[in-house]
């Protein structure tokens, strides 16, 4: 009903919709996969598709839709294609992938600085991790660091910190990380840009195969 009620009151107000990000049940949480019942998250998208096509038309649009692999095919489907889901934020993380393979210093120093950081940079986010959790890499092979990139509390510590990774300076004003961090993907951009496509992909191909 409150979807509903605010499509058209913005039609009331000539306000031209393209896209709307309806609150859903289970968690969205940022950079990993969804956690809640598929059948339950199934039926609530139907009831807001079908305001979507009535009130509109316009997209669903899943907030903080990255990584959410297992409810793009439902996405696709109930939608009939009608979906936006955007994935800049983890394209960081993919970058920081290509870091841990090729320059794993680099990323244990990332890697270190955000476990100090999570816990005040996580406040204006819907995270779940916790440090506690998160896998300490000091003695890990090199050859395991990208494993951070795939478990749910390294990642999201990684995600939210990337703020401070960015901005951080040493103690005459230089970036810490950020000119190490960019100079190395210019570095290595083609493995980088492999990376990324197939993070990109396989975020497509749950859309690409329910339209056919």
């Amino acid at each position: 009903l409150e979807h509903l009620f605010i499509a058209r009151e913005l039609d009331r107000l000539g306000v031209r919709l393209t896209s709307l990000a309806p609150r859903f049940p289970g968690s969205f949480e940022k950079g990993i996969d969804y956690r809640g019942p598929i059948d339950v998250f199934r039926r609530e998208l139907a009831a807001h598709a079908a305001v979507a096509r009535s009130a509109g038309p316009y997209k669903i649009s899943l907030h903080s839709g990255s990584d959410k692999f297992s409810v793009y095919p439902a996405a696709s489907e109930i939608t009939r294609g009608a979906v936006h889901l955007k994935t800049a934020g983890t394209s960081y993380l993919e970058a920081l992938r290509t870091i841990a393979v090729f320059v794993p210093d680099l990323f244990r120093e990332i890697y270190h600085f955000a476990l100090r950081r999570y816990e005040s940079d996580r406040e204006s986010y819907s995270v779940s991790a916790t440090v506690a959790r998160a896998r300490r890499f000091e003695s890990a092979p090199d050859g395991e660091l990208p494993c951070a990139l795939d478990a749910d509390d390294a990642r999201q510590v990684l995600h939210v910190t990337f703020g401070s990774v960015l901005n951080e300076r040493d103690e005459r004003g230089r970036p810490l990380f950020a000119g190490r961090l960019f100079d190395e993907l210019r570095a290595h951009r083609e493995a980088y840009s492999e990376t990324l496509k197939a993070h990109f992909a396989r975020h497509l191909a749950p859309f690409a195969a329910a339209s056919r």
